[in-house]
């Protein structure tokens, strides 16, 4: 996991249904649990502003809706869930960081806790919120094993269980402490199938007080922002000044041309085989899982870690296309800012090189198993679970989800037909397929005559000028 430095600094909240995570994030900020409340499915992300506002952000849609918890009907009137609802609160703790709830591990499944691993990466801090009565399962064990090795810092809440804490007796019959039990018998646990977290510290919750745990969050986010900071540099080597190309820079634009067949042709191909085993799930989870009424939440979920697939491919490729053919010209490696000022070039002479619709659309899978687009930047925010900042990368997102009529062909109870769901998910999932192929071809070629215009521009002054 990297991050990046301008990232705002944030704790994002995982665990078990039933841990009473709404309550932790509540006493935090010393509100009401019920503020909380977001349709099954949807991140919540509490962001500090001067007036308080709560927004849903519906796939399919440019604008984001009002959402009411204290109005039931507004939630069930969006044609499909959200994919985040932002809180936006004064509450001073706010400046120091931003809060994220996401949905129970155990609705996230595999693809689902890799959304909420980048969210972490980026957000910097990882809080595990679990009841005392609730123990480890395996894929809350799988989440934490993964985080072990980053920079994400992980901080444990253990709450009260539906009967409290526990009263035990020591081996003489005097009584000890049932809070102090509990939280070491969970940290026992834990550390017995992922040790690389002992030093992860454990706050229990009691009584709602949650002011050791609002402490240490503070305190690591002061460490955080300062060691960011250091990350990020007002100015880095070649971000000014002319730069100039080498004597004898070879056949560059042939060693591009076939850069930028090979990249797409590879992203083109990984996408396809991660669809086919895509559709294996999606057929397992309607025959042995939810069925139909779960093929919506299932495949939107998958989606999404698809567009977070396919978007890292397509940065990490253009990252090395600039860094390789620039180097062949300006020498290689690139100082950080001239690679910086060569792709801010590309990004902006872009739009002289698409063909057909904007780059910056949504891909929306429809009711019909067709896939229709979105255009903008608005767009493509909606579908975002947790926000980042404005991208510097050469090409926007790639992003996928569910039009709402999904949801409601699916949920009504006449369109229970698995063999019906299937034969629909093959086509849908076909679809996506073709479309994302022809997107990605359509990407690469925009990238391959912008960044070859650049360093021709380059090439034929001597200097980079951009």
């Amino acid at each position: 996991m990297t991050v990046d430095p301008r990232e705002p600094l944030g704790v994002v909240a995982v665990g078990p249904a039933g841990a009473g995570r709404a309550n932790v994030l509540a006493a935090l900020l010393d509100l009401d649990a019920g503020m909380f409340t977001v349709p099954a499915g949807s991140w919540l992300v509490v962001r500090h502003a001067a007036e308080a506002s709560r927004s849903a952000y519906v796939p399919g849609y440019r604008a984001p809706f009002s959402y009411r918890v204290d109005l039931p009907e507004v939630g069930p009137a969006l044609a499909r869930p959200p994919r985040r609802v932002e809180l936006n609160l004064s509450a001073p703790l706010l400046k120091r960081y931003v809060l994220v709830d996401t949905p129970d591990i155990s609705s996230l499944g595999r693809t689902g806790t890799g959304v909420v691993l980048d969210a972490a990466g980026r957000a910097g801090a990882l809080l595990f919120v679990i009841a005392a009565d609730q123990s480890f399962s395996a894929a809350e064990l799988h989440l934490l094993a993964e985080v072990v090795g980053s920079r994400v810092e992980v901080f444990f809440a253990v709450t009260p269980g539906a009967g409290g804490w526990a009263s035990p007796e020591s081996a003489d019959g005097t009584a000890v402490d049932p809070i102090a039990v509990t939280v070491e018998a969970h940290r026992a646990a834990l550390l017995a199938a992922v040790p690389g977290l002992a030093r992860a510290r454990w706050f229990p919750i009691v009584a709602g007080d949650a002011l050791d745990l609002r402490r240490a969050l503070v305190g690591w986010a002061s460490d955080e922002g300062l060691e960011r900071s250091s990350l990020d540099p007002p100015d880095v080597p070649g971000l000014y000044g002319r730069v100039p190309v080498l004597p004898e820079p070879g056949e560059w634009s042939e060693l591009l041309d076939r850069q930028v067949r090979s990249a797409g042709r590879r992203i083109r191909q990984h996408l396809a085989l991660e669809l086919a085993k895509l559709h294996l799930r999606v057929v397992q989870e309607i025959v042995f899982g939810t069925g139909c009424a779960g093929l919506p939440q299932l495949l939107d979920r998958e989606m999404e870690a698809l567009s977070l697939l396919a978007t890292s491919q397509c940065d990490h490729a253009v990252r090395e296309l600039v860094e390789d053919v620039g180097g062949r010209l300006f020498g290689a490696p690139l100082p950080e800012g001239v690679r910086r000022r060569i792709a801010k070039a590309v990004r902006w002479g872009m739009s002289d090189h698409v063909t057909g619709p904007e780059l910056e659309r949504v891909l929306l899978i429809t009711s019909t198993a067709g896939v229709a687009s979105l255009i903008g930047a608005a767009a493509i925010d909606a579908l975002v679970a947790y926000p980042t900042v404005p991208r510097t990368e050469v090409l926007p997102p790639v992003a996928v989800s569910l039009a709402g009529g999904c949801w409601q062909h699916w949920r009504t109870p006449a369109n229970a037909d698995q063999s019906a769901a299937r034969a629909w998910s093959q086509r849908a999932l076909r679809e996506v397929e073709l479309e994302l192929s022809r997107e990605i071809a359509r990407r690469f070629e925009a990238v391959r005559l912008s960044l070859g215009t650049v360093l021709s521009d380059a090439a034929e002054h001597g200097i980079l000028l951009a």
